[in-house]
């Protein structure tokens, strides 16, 4: 097998796993959403830490945490890391276990979209027709889904925009997948255990008071936190980036399908302008990406 066909089975199966994340979250719905976000960050660095026991890794993540010291720019990051990462978690899970799942899915429809323009704002990076003309029409399927229920969806924009500067963070910091994750969650582990502690000691936590699955459930939530990320920074290690663009909208494509068709969410006529915006949008944006690689590829042809 090629690495280039291992790099798109990696990266198609961690975006798979993302996007059925919504049925695992559905599973233990009848716990509340901070209890599963704590239980998510806690057990997400128990197992991301035994992956660096296990593959001798605690060395460089010792190196890496002190190389952030002697950097407080890089700190600040990590911590503007791990707090958008947590909000993205917590406002997903909450989607999702208040049958918003529609909108959640379309909060990654515009995650790319919102990147683009946190590039140009932040990194100087420049826009081109077809990615102003993709950043405007999404923008119109927002205001008109605003103006027609009365209400901004929130849940979406949240999504899109503290995934987009976690993206922007990330980059900014350099730090690896592996090593990243383990310190994102150790930055917001003490307020989880604090949490839960409480939950424990005023007889709510469902992982003491509840059912093995329940406690299962919590308990595994770390495992596909971290399994589907592993594959991604695998695989996209073994294709090009254009090749990540396209497969990058199966996440949200399988969530909308879930919320539509397994859980019934409603769909309305002004649900499907807001998309259909947002899909034309995502259509300009992969055509100008398209272009921008052939255009490399023409310049270099080695």
């Amino acid at each position: 097998m090629t690495e280039h066909r291992k790099g798109v089975i990696y990266t198609t199966f961690s975006y798979l796993m993302w996007g059925l994340l919504p049925l695992y979250w559905k599973m233990i719905e009848h716990v509340s959403s901070l209890e599963i976000l704590a239980h998510r960050l806690i057990w997400s660095f128990v197992f991301v830490f035994l992956i660096l026991t296990l593959t001798s890794g605690l060395s460089s993540l010792w190196k890496t945490i002190c190389k952030l010291f002697k950097d407080h720019k890089s700190l600040w990051l990590l911590l503007i890391a791990a707090i958008l990462i947590t909000i993205n978690w917590f406002t997903y899970i909450w989607a999702v276990n208040h049958d918003a799942i529609l909108e959640a899915s379309l909060g990654y429809y515009i995650n790319p979209l919102v990147s683009v323009l946190l590039g140009y704002l932040f990194l100087k990076e420049r826009m081109n027709a077809l990615q102003t003309l993709a950043t405007i029409i999404a923008g119109i399927g927002v205001l008109f889904s605003t103006v027609q229920h009365g209400e901004f969806p929130w849940i979406a924009l949240i999504l899109a925009i503290s995934f987009g500067l976690y993206g922007l963070a990330k980059k900014l910091l350099a730090v690896g997948p592996l090593h990243g994750l383990t310190l994102e969650t150790l930055v917001i582990l003490p307020a989880s255990l604090l949490y839960l502690f409480y939950l424990i000691i005023n007889g709510d936590s469902q992982f003491i008071h509840g059912d093995w699955v329940t406690i299962l459930l919590l308990s595994g939530a770390g495992i596909v936190t971290a399994v589907p990320l592993l594959l991604f920074a695998k695989g996209a290690q073994m294709i090009p980036l254009y090749m990540i663009g396209f497969l990058q909208y199966i996440a949200p494509t399988i969530s909308f399908m879930i919320g539509v068709f397994l859980y019934q969410e409603p769909f309305s006529s002004t649900q499907l302008i807001t998309f259909s915006c947002i899909w034309i949008a995502l259509a300009l944006f992969v055509l100008s990406h398209t272009r921008q690689v052939h255009a490399k590829q023409v310049r270099s042809p080695s």
